[in-house]
């Protein structure tokens, strides 16, 4: 079955049970699930009962389609996603990228858990991606193109909308947080990165890694969403002491950042 037949019969079980077209998605990252408790749920629809879809295995990741408002905002959460480490295909991490953009969403906006690589980050800093380098990922588009998704040869040079990343700034203001904002690298995992990896990906001019994002964000530019994304600092990858980085910690760090990431994302949606 075509990959764009697949999408359709998944958008088209989703429309069984949920008729709104939400313009904003929020793709949730480790240990930071609590944002559904802002919204006003309208259905939930778990990953394992729609065509096709992934099913997430990753503590930190509940694993449904979760529809509902903020304020007069329509919105679809994924309360997870889904990794490379996985096992999964790039062409099914990006999966519900696709059947979010045909099920109406224009503004994508994205969190996840990420190690930091800048000298000035410490552990629960909040930092906008600016951009990233896909260079250690496989890129999703490759194969044959579908037009009904996007053009063969996206453009690349604005992948994090520059307008919803002042919004972003301006809601930190508002609500006195501090911001960081940079470089975010992808990589595959599920390792974490040796120290001489840090280093390098610190020499190329990133300021953050991590597993996620970067597939979700080529594909969401591929279809013409307009994207928000910022990862929580979980971790630190440069450091001289002898300390070990677990699952256990990112989502501990994660945790206690949330509040703050969860406040700026329903600014910046209620504001659009």
């Amino acid at each position: 079955m075509e990959f764009q037949q697949q999408v359709m019969q998944a958008v088209g079980m989703i429309r069984t049970q949920y008729l709104g077209y939400p313009n904003v998605g929020v793709i949730l990252g480790s240990g930071l699930g609590a944002f559904i408790d802002y919204i006003d749920v309208e259905h939930e629809i778990p990953y394992s009962e729609i065509p096709h879809f992934p099913v997430t295995t990753v503590e930190g990741h509940s694993g449904k389609l979760i529809f509902g408002k903020i304020g007069n905002k329509s919105i679809v959460i994924m309360a997870g996603r889904f990794h490379a480490y996985e096992g999964y295909s790039p062409k099914e991490v990006v999966f519900p990228i696709r059947v979010l953009k045909m099920l109406g969403v224009q503004q994508l906006f994205i969190s996840n858990a990420a190690g930091g690589v800048h000298p000035d980050f410490n552990v629960g800093d909040l930092m906008v991606i600016r951009d990233h380098i896909s260079f250690a990922i496989i890129n999703p588009l490759i194969g044959p193109n579908n037009e009904a998704f996007g053009p063969r040869f996206p453009d690349m040079s604005e992948p994090y909308s520059k307008t919803l990343i002042a919004k972003g700034h301006e809601a930190a203001l508002k609500l006195g947080y501090t911001l960081k904002e940079g470089i975010y690298f992808g990589v595959t995992g599920p390792t974490f990165e040796t120290r001489a990896e840090y280093k390098l990906i610190r020499t190329l001019g990133a300021d953050a890694v991590g597993m996620s994002t970067v597939q979700e964000v080529i594909a969401g530019v591929h279809c013409g969403m307009n994207i928000f994304a910022m990862s929580v600092i979980t971790d630190i990858g440069i450091r001289e002491e002898e300390n070990r980085i677990t699952h256990e910690d990112v989502l501990a760090a994660a945790t206690e950042a949330e509040p703050k990431l969860t406040a700026i994302f329903k600014e910046i949606i209620e504001s659009l």
